[in-house]
């Protein structure tokens, strides 16, 4: 009987162990199972952190200093070796100058990491100077600025929540290695783990820092930002403020410009008018912008006193042509519209004034008796600057009220021609045509009265005789249009030719030579033949 309890209680402990055994193997498993799957999450991690730029850069700062701390070591120990004379010491000496050098390279490999990464965020770069918001072009840049700080702001912002996704996954890594290590207690998870929390102390500590940064960071941008919109606001403001004077000042100007369009009929005198009218508006903006953007008006007119002397000698011709242009313009000598004359460089030039600006006086070239016997050319744009009128004579056709000009044809008749017929038809002529330009120019001298100490006004055309030494040439002067000489001037002289080819006592006189193909033999030649028979 207790031969079969024995066995009994020996198989029953065999089945117990099997079972233990076979409850073992399956939790084994279990853990197993568990580890892999914790690892998968751990390696999932990592690869997430790959690329972390907080981590890189924290951990090649880490790697430099590990590397500054071997090189010192290593330089102990080649200064002591350096001393020794023994065949090992000279063997290891020279083995701890390639470990130097190795290490060197590395270094300067690692030198942009010689700084912690954290200092870009716990000692953010100054601000930009802020931009002097003093006249609207600045605005522009003054919205520039506002940009570029809120995107620094927004980049500090990421950099932060960056180190805050890293600090998260590196709390969960630790967890998971803890994990592991419950399950298959090693040292070489005690290891990383006792790293890890050694990196998340430092990456707390300094996201606590950039986060206090951050908020002293943001306010100062924040009050910056406040302060470059009330600039602008109060250029905007002054801005408005002055669009408005000037716009006042050109509804005057077009008001005004209107009366003149209205009440001034004669084109040259609405012409002047308007450019005077111009030249004020121009001159009360330029005034309202100076005063308004320059601070220190006086300064200006200081440093432009000091600079005068030297800008009129640079600009002397500049200057006289601005003060040929006042001569002009309240001299009253000349306006657009005027047919006047010049003469550069031996050349004359006539040509009807277009425009008298505060540099030049702009000619546009007619065809006149001037271009028919010298220039031969017409129609070009000449420029005359306005100092001109210092130093050269320069002639007006039609000054103030005068339209007319005298002019002349001379014809050549031969000595037995009937003199004075030929000096009365071309009187009768002249007098035919010239009738109307006779009338205005008289009206013309009678206005001028008033300005001038006139003696002289007969305007009758006239008529001259001259002996020439090939005929007597009657020369008939005439009141004609200033601008249309030459029309007058041809219609005379063809109604002249005319008249005196009608005429069989009146014969031009031109230039002749008579050539005799058979001449008679000389009194002298004659007397010679009749010696010699």
């Amino acid at each position: 009987m207790s031969s079969m309890i024995k066995k009994f209680f020996l198989v029953f402990f065999i089945f117990v162990n099997l079972l233990c055994a076979n409850e073992d193997n399956v939790s084994l498993e279990a853990n197993r199972l568990k580890i892999e799957s914790l690892n998968e999450k751990i390696t999932q991690i990592t690869e997430e952190l790959k690329n972390n730029i907080w981590l890189i850069g924290y951990e090649n700062f880490v790697t430099y200093n590990r590397l500054l701390e071997e090189l010192k070591i290593v330089d102990k120990k080649v200064r002591r070796l350096s001393k020794r004379r023994d065949k090992k010491s000279k063997l290891k000496y020279e083995e701890l100058l390639k470990e130097q050098d190795r290490l060197e390279k590395q270094i300067e490999l690692l030198k942009e990491y010689k700084y912690s990464p954290f200092i870009k965020i716990i000692k953010p770069d100054e601000l930009e100077i802020k931009p002097n918001v003093t006249n609207p072009f600045m605005i522009i840049a003054a919205f520039s600025y506002i940009k570029k700080l809120k995107e620094d702001m927004q980049s500090y912002k990421s950099k932060i929540e960056s180190l805050d996704t890293l600090i998260e996954k590196l709390k969960e890594k630790r967890a998971l290695l803890r994990e592991i290590y419950k399950l298959t207690p090693n040292e070489e998870i005690l290891k990383k783990v006792k790293k890890i929390e050694r990196d998340l102390k430092e990456f707390n500590r300094a996201h606590e820092l950039a986060a206090t940064t951050f908020e002293v960071f943001s306010k100062k941008i924040e009050r910056t930002i406040i302060e470059v919109k009330d600039d602008i606001t109060f250029q905007v403001k002054r801005a408005f403020n002055i669009g408005l004077f000037i716009l006042v000042v050109i509804v005057f100007t077009l008001i005004a410009k209107f009366m003149i369009k209205r009440y001034i009929k004669d084109n040259e005198r609405f012409y002047m008018a308007n450019k005077a009218i111009n030249l004020i508006n121009i001159s009360l903006i330029i005034i309202i912008l100076l005063f308004a953007y320059i601070e220190n008006v006086t300064y200006m007119v200081t440093i432009l006193g000091f600079a005068s002397a030297g800008i009129a000698i640079a600009m002397k011709d500049w200057f006289m042509n601005i003060l040929g242009w006042m001569v002009i313009v309240f001299g009253g000598s000349f306006k657009v519209g005027d047919r006047v004359k010049v003469q550069k460089d031996g050349l004359p030039y006539v040509g009807d004034i277009i425009d008298i600006s505060l540099q030049r006086i702009t000619i546009l070239e007619d065809i006149t008796l001037t271009t028919y016997l010298q220039n031969r050319r017409a129609g070009r744009v000449i420029f005359i600057p306005n100092n001109f009128v210092f130093t050269t004579l320069i002639a007006n056709y039609t000054h103030v009220t005068l339209k007319t000009v005298w002019d002349g044809i001379d014809v050549t008749i031969t000595f037995d021609s009937n003199y004075k017929k030929a000096m009365h038809i071309i009187k009768e002529i002249t007098k035919r045509y010239s009738k109307g330009y006779t009338s205005i120019a008289r009206r013309s001298l009678g206005k001028l009265r008033n300005q001038y100490s006139l003696k002289n006004t007969n305007v009758e055309p006239r008529i001259f005789s001259f002996l020439e030494p090939h005929g007597l040439t009657i020369s008939t002067w005439y009141m004609t249009n200033s601008y249309a000489a030459l029309t007058l001037r041809s219609s005379i002289s063809a109604e002249i030719i005319e008249a005196f080819n009608k005429e069989d006592d009146i014969t031009i006189a031109y230039p002749r030579q008579t050539i005799d193909i058979n001449p008679k033999p000389t009194t002298v030649q004659s007397n010679t033949k009749e010696a010699i028979n």
